[in-house]
């Protein structure tokens, strides 16, 4: 998995390093090897391979980590591509239920 990247630029994934208290929780639970603890605060290492499950933001107890999961929408995306229709991630417009 290391060279591996969704889509450049499209991750909604934020870091407050303020509130990063270095627990080291997104290391553990990020499947993508997305972050590192540097200097005792966790640091974004390669936004580009975050698939935006959200297990980051939903295990980091200072709220430090925030990602509107799916947003990237790259399993629609990829979808699209085999099978040669438009890119969606099934939102169809409702913005309150979308991913």
């Amino acid at each position: 998995m290391k060279d591996f990247v969704y889509l450049k630029d499209v991750v909604t994934l934020e870091l407050n390093e303020q509130k990063c208290n270095g627990c080291g929780i997104c290391v553990k639970v990020c499947p993508h090897e997305v972050f590192e603890i540097l200097g005792g605060k966790a640091l974004i290492t390669n936004r580009d391979r975050c698939m935006e499950c959200g297990a980051c933001q939903m295990n980091c107890e200072k709220m430090a980590i925030s990602v509107k999961s799916g947003v990237g929408c790259a399993a629609g995306i990829i979808e699209g591509f085999f099978d040669g229709t438009e890119p969606s991630c099934g939102c169809s417009g409702n913005q309150a239920s979308c991913c």
